[in-house]
């Protein structure tokens, strides 16, 4: 039987391949939804040169927060004995406090071609990414039914 196992390739489950796809799809979503938040940003007025509204920009961190997000929602689901009432008030403090970056970036000026114009923008990409992640995260991993 060991025989067995060892010449045969570990094929993953229906399950793990349908929560990558949603994963996948989920992320992509959110990196289009923002490319078109960059493109109204920059059709009113945004500088082309402030650099955080570039696909190349936003695309890597759009993808990193999700999965950021995911992995965190996983650990919470798994070790929390309430995790969806644990989510309810963490999914918007971590989104809002996400957003004090941007606030930063337009009081301070300190970026080439920024204008609250652009730091809007850039905050609306956070929600876009908390709006598609969430929905994907429920249904990828779903949390158990109410304990609360």
């Amino acid at each position: 039987m060991s025989h067995q196992l060892a010449t045969r390739p570990a094929r993953p489950g229906a399950l793990v391949v349908t929560g990558g796809l949603i994963g996948t799809a989920a992320v992509a979503v959110a990196v289009a939804v923002n490319a078109i938040v960059a493109a109204i940003a920059h059709a009113t007025g945004a500088s082309d040169d402030f650099q955080p509204l570039q696909l190349s920009a936003y695309a890597p961190l759009t993808v990193f927060g999700a999965l950021a997000a995911a992995a965190a929602w996983a650990i919470i689901r798994a070790r929390s004995a309430r995790p969806a009432r644990l989510l309810r008030t963490l999914v918007p403090v971590v989104l809002i406090v996400s957003l004090v970056p941007d606030i930063m970036v337009g009081i301070s000026d300190s970026r080439t071609g920024t204008s609250w114009g652009a730091v809007i923008a850039l905050m609306v990409m956070h929600v876009v990414v908390a709006a598609v992640a969430v929905p994907a995260y429920r249904r990828l991993l779903p949390l158990p039914a109410a304990q609360d």
